[in-house]
């Protein structure tokens, strides 16, 4: 299990264990943590997982693919630390992870 931190836009927190190979959207959606839509199921076809990850854990992550930083651009409010949910798996080298979650998904 891997431990993530998702904050909402208003500073609410949701500290939940996520098995490994689950993504960051996969923990959102079985935790109901609200802000993270994932209407698509994952297939990277939607952008409302979209999620800003912090640092240090930004620089871990494993390089966006091509379809995802196309989705990106129907994200509203995109930064450099943008990311889709569903695209990021998590193993035991993200334990911690902290994300925020946008004001508004698309």
């Amino acid at each position: 299990m891997v431990k993530v931190r998702y904050i909402e836009p208003g500073g609410a927190e949701h500290c939940v264990d996520v098995a490994a190979g689950r993504s960051i959207m996969d923990g959102a959606k079985r935790y109901t943590v609200p802000g993270i839509d994932g209407d698509c199921g994952g297939a990277c076809a939607c952008a409302t997982c979209h999620v800003y990850v912090e640092s240090p854990w930004f620089e871990r992550l494993p390089a966006m693919e091509e379809l995802e930083h196309e989705m990106l651009d129907f994200a509203f409010d995109v930064t450099p630390n943008s990311r889709l949910g569903c695209q990021v798996k998590l193993d035991d080298s993200l334990e911690g992870l902290t994300v925020r979650i946008p004001s508004r998904q698309y």
